[in-house]
């Protein structure tokens, strides 16, 4: 069968998931993933998506694989990323970066990038320092989170000196207590809590598994409940990024490119009136798929294209 035929060319072209998982491959890697795999109606190799161990033991599989992870793990309740899109956000990080350095993608430890919510997943980092060789300040205002993230570091050697953890003590500042008068973001990324309330997370975690089971439940399953601070915050998405802008004015020429996932179209409206009060000089929304959904990275910056040009890259 053509390769072309089952590419998901929906996802960057740079994403090492384009195509079939190979399961194969995986397995070698992994052998424990032999347990949940299995041989769908239409005869292709495929784990239950539903089932919360098996997509941390893709995951797992997938890290050691693409990734030259040794030891990746996450306690149970927090969520469980899918590891293409989260892929996919860096690669656009990249090209954004591109955008701004005569069209090179910049590589290496010195670019240094700022994931405002790593979660326990530790994922963004993860990927971005094995693609591209960059170093993350990693965020979160969860300590077992971070804990998490310590443990995923010490047991691969390759990311003690590149991922560094700070804890957010108070919980209604992003940048505020982070970002410093030496640092120099290249970037920022989120993804940020998506709902209002802790009844509307569990709602839209029971919607999510009724959608992959194909049938109806009343109950989150275990890890794909996502713990409070990953799934929800006062005023929700909108209201996390609208706080998000605000403070980024407060640090214009500290970081280059202050990113964001927003899942909800509706919301760019006022995400861009926001946006303009704060005499943003650049906007870019990038379109990007994240699993069955369409996604959007919304991307500004305080920085003139003279400025972009002399920000220093090496």
């Amino acid at each position: 069968m053509s390769k072309t035929i089952t590419e998901k060319t929906n996802l960057h072209p740079r994403n090492l998931h384009r195509f079939r998982y190979d399961f194969n491959l995986l397995i070698e890697n992994l052998p424990e993933l032999k347990n949940y795999v299995s041989i769908n109606e239409h005869n292709i190799e495929t784990i239950d998506f539903s089932n919360p161990e098996a997509v941390k033991t893709l995951n797992k599989a997938l890290l050691i694989t693409y990734y030259n992870i040794k030891y990746w793990d996450i306690p149970k309740n927090y969520l469980c990323p899918p590891i293409p899109g989260r892929a996919d956000y860096i690669h656009y990080i990249a090209d954004l970066l591109a955008s701004s350095n005569n069209g090179v993608i910049p590589e290496g430890h010195s670019i240094e990038g700022l994931d405002i919510g790593i979660g326990a997943n530790c994922i963004y980092p993860i990927i971005g320092n094995a693609v591209y060789g960059w170093s993350f300040v990693g965020t979160d205002i969860d300590e077992k989170a971070i804990d998490n993230c310590s443990k995923i570091i010490s047991k691969n050697p390759k990311l003690i000196d590149a991922i560094s953890l700070q804890i957010q003590n108070e919980s209604r500042f992003i940048f505020k207590n982070i970002i410093t008068p030496e640092d120099k973001f290249a970037f920022t990324i989120c993804n940020p809590p998506f709902h209002s309330s802790q009844e509307d997370a569990t709602k839209g975690t029971i919607r999510k598994i009724n959608n992959l089971e194909d049938k109806k439940t009343n109950k989150p399953v275990l890890n794909f409940g996502g713990q409070n601070a990953e799934l929800w915050c006062e005023g929700g998405e909108l209201g996390f990024i609208t706080q998000m802008i605000y403070e980024s004015a407060k640090y214009p020429m500290q970081c280059l490119w202050f990113t964001t996932l927003v899942s909800k179209q509706s919301h760019l409206s006022s995400i861009y009136k926001t946006l303009n009060k704060v005499n943003v000089v650049e906007i870019k929304t990038i379109d990007m798929a994240q699993g069955q959904k369409i996604s959007r990275i919304v991307a500004w910056t305080f920085q003139s294209v003279q400025q972009q040009n002399e920000w220093k890259f090496e």
